[in-house]
C-alpha cells in the first residue's frame, strides 16, 4: 500500500498536481490541512481514498481538526499539529498520541518534513509543498509504504 502525505498547500496545487504524477499510482492521499476552501479540487486531483484535515488557515471550514483512522494494522492520529505546540517541539504529540494507543501521529503545520520515533510512536511531517521552510527551502512530501509483511516504510521526497 502506497500512501502520500503532504500539508500546507495554502492555495497552491501546482506542486500537488506534480507529484501525484510522478508518484502514482497511490492508494490513498492523506492531506494535513492548510487547504484553505480547496479541498473538492484535491479529492478530485487525488483520484483515490482522500482524508483531510483542517489546518489553523482553514477558516469556517466544515474539515475536522483531528482523524483517527487505520493503514493496515496501524492506528494513525491525523492533526494539523498547531493544538500539540509542535512548532516549539513533538514532545506533547508524541505524549499524547502514545497515551491514546496510536502508533503513527501524522502532522503539518511547521513546513519542516520530519520522521522521528518518540513513545513508542513514530512521529512524521510532510513539510509543505508551497511554503517550505527547511535549509534548501525545496518542497517537500512523505510516501508511507506498507511492505508485503505489512510494515510501515516512511520516506521524506523532495521536488
Amino acid at each position: 500500500m502506497k500512501v502520500l502525505i503532504v500539508s500546507d498547500t495554502h492555495r497552491q496545487l501546482g506542486n500537488l498536481r506534480t507529484v501525484l504524477e510522478t508518484e502514482k499510482p497511490i492508494d490513498m492521499l492523506i492531506h494535513l490541512g492548510d487547504v484553505e476552501g480547496q479541498e473538492q479540487q484535491i479529492r478530485e486531483m487525488a483520484d483515490c481514498h482522500t482524508e483531510i484535515i483542517a489546518g489553523n488557515n482553514d477558516f469556517f471550514s466544515a474539515l475536522e481538526r483531528e482523524k483517527d483512522i487505520w493503514i493496515g494494522r496501524y492506528r494513525v492520529l491525523l492533526t494539523h499539529g498547531h493544538y500539540y505546540k509542535v512548532s516549539l517541539g513533538t514532545e506533547l504529540l508524541a505524549s499524547d498520541a502514545a497515551a491514546r494507543n496510536f502508533q503513527i501521529a501524522l502532522f503539518g503545520h511547521t513546513h519542516r518534513p520530519l520522521v522521528e520515533c518518540a513513545n513508542g510512536v513514530w512521529i512524521a511531517n510532510p513539510g509543505s509543498l508551497s511554503y517550505p521552510r527547511q535549509d534548501g527551502r525545496r518542497p517537500s512530501y512523505l510516501i508511507l509504504d506498507l511492505d508485503r509483511r505489512g510494515q510501515a516504510n516512511f520516506t521524506i521526497k523532495y521536488l
